[in-house]
């Protein structure tokens, strides 16, 4: 059988996540990495493409909360093919990452895209799911000897559970020991600084750019 492209099969893996259909995007996804394509592609520009959509979709009221949810059950599946084949990275000096939905928050699939993507990049990750209390992410920080913790939150009406984490790391007098950077539709850059984190990345990959300059001492690429 004849190779297919790869700009066709990131289509159908975008289609097939969009469109509900977990079980081509499990075939789909096996036929792109026997093809040789990266991994990472297929998910940023095949996945989480038709995660974008089905959520814009969502946006319009063409989709319900059913409809996301078997959507994202499909981009997992897909997500459980490609991601073993990721390159991964071996950090010199392993870096300790927590990361979490935010309290008031039951939405995880962007934080669950960065955790994959910091793991892939070498980090030590420490994954406290979703609505986690302030005091519990404090707890975790200072129980691991976090490098740098990541808050998420798609809600607009629990941005503010981002400055109480933030208010709290000061208080319990950690704050300078831990970098904290943030995500999720509602924030900006602008906003995340107002917060007082560190930095704000837009998208997975991102991320991890973000983590490696702000560990390296390079607070222009936070921005």
């Amino acid at each position: 059988m004849a190779v297919r492209n790869k700009e066709e099969l990131l289509v159908e893996l975008s289609d097939n996540v969009a469109g509900m259909d977990d079980d081509a995007v499990v075939s789909v996804a096996h036929e792109y990495v026997q093809a040789g394509y990266p991994a990472l592609d297929g998910i940023t520009e095949g996945l989480v493409d038709g995660m974008n959509r089905a959520t814009a979709l969502y946006n319009a009221g063409e989709y319900y909360v059913p409809e996301l949810l078997v959507c994202s059950d499909a981009m997992y599946k897909g997500l459980e093919v490609l991601r073993p084949h990721l390159e991964r990275r071996t950090l010199s000096e392993v870096r300790k990452v927590v990361i979490g939905v935010v309290e008031g928050d039951t939405h995880d699939i962007g934080k669950n895209l960065v955790k994959v993507m910091l793991e892939t990049g070498g980090f030590e990750v420490y994954d406290m799911g979703r609505d986690v209390p302030a005091e519990n992410f404090v707890a975790k920080v200072k129980e691991v000897g976090a490098d740098v913790l990541a808050l998420d939150t798609l809600m607009t009406t629990r941005i503010g559970a981002i400055g109480e984490v933030i208010d709290l790391l000061e208080e319990e007098g950690v704050r300078d020991r831990v970098k904290v950077i943030v995500g999720g539709a509602p924030v900006s850059a602008a906003l995340a600084r107002k917060l007082g984190a560190d930095g704000y990345s837009e998208t997975a990959p991102e991320a991890v750019d973000l983590v490696n300059a702000l560990l390296a001492g390079d607070a222009s690429s936070a921005e």
